[in-house]
């Protein structure tokens, strides 16, 4: 599988998922232009990176939360690369609180990022990508997406209505050759999920392990964390030839989670 002479935008893509993405379609040969918030080391040691792997590679350090930002994101991937063929709407904010505690401006920023920024850069996007007859959007949803839980509104709300978004664009652009899909990935080993994990060794003393099988005993039935590598390898193979008829899809990649909801 090959994705020589395509270019890829993934937003969110200076570590985590987003730059494990940036790697898996980089091996396939897809220039990449990179997004996010990050110290001028990170992004050039990324940029490197992704180059080493023989591809073009650049970044573009738009603020999400704005509309005229995004399009000049959009804009500046496009003439980079000759236009833009593959999508993936990874970046995120998130906050915890009870819905009645819950600060307006942080649900207003999950909103916009996690949200409207995914419709402004699919609708900006999509011209184009109808116009060679093929293109692969990728919205990166999450388990919570399927189910609920609790002190998480922004998320749950915006992961679940981005699968909403995802559906109804497969269906507009299901006759031209491109494809929309959501992934809704379940636990991640974070920085944010270790610092938790850590909080609760000293909390019960207990070790790394135990503080790991305990957190992941009411989520996960593998026991174990999803990885970057696999969330990222299923999102370069939607984007090649096989993905062709996956269209409007919500794919977990929980370790069974969400079969275990019923």
């Amino acid at each position: 599988m090959t994705l020589a002479g395509t270019s890829a935008l993934i937003t969110g893509s200076l570590g985590g998922i987003g730059f494990a993405t940036a790697k898996a379609l980089a091996g396939l040969g897809c220039d990449i232009t990179l997004n996010g918030f990050a110290e001028p080391g990170v992004v050039e040691a990324c940029l490197s990176e992704i180059r080493d792997l023989g591809v073009r590679a650049r970044y573009h350090g738009a603020d999400l939360r704005n509309s005229e930002q995004i399009a000049a994101l959009i804009d500046s991937a496009q003439q980079a690369h000759g236009g833009l063929d593959i999508l993936v709407n990874n970046a995120v904010v998130r906050y915890f609180g009870a819905v009645e505690n819950f600060a307006p401006d942080h649900w207003d920023e999950a909103l916009a990022v996690n949200l409207s920024a995914p419709f402004h850069t699919i609708r900006l996007a999509l011209p184009g990508m109808k116009a060679k007859g093929w293109g692969r959007i990728v919205n990166m949803a999450s388990i919570y997406g399927m189910f609920a839980t609790v002190n998480r509104i922004d998320y749950i709300t915006t992961k679940t209505a981005l699968i909403g978004l995802t559906r109804a664009v497969a269906l507009e652009v299901a006759r031209t050759g491109v494809t929309c899909n959501a992934i809704c990935p379940g636990t991640v080993l974070t920085p944010a999920i270790e610092w938790r994990l850590r909080q609760d060794m000293q909390r019960d003393g207990t070790s790394f392990e135990e503080a790991e099988e305990n957190f992941l005993s009411i989520r996960q039935p593998s026991r174990k964390f999803v990885k970057d590598d696999n969330v990222a390898g299923l999102i370069a193979f939607l984007c090649g030839p096989f993905g062709e008829d996956i269209n409007g899809s919500a794919l977990p990649v929980d370790g069974a989670w969400a079969a275990g909801r019923g």
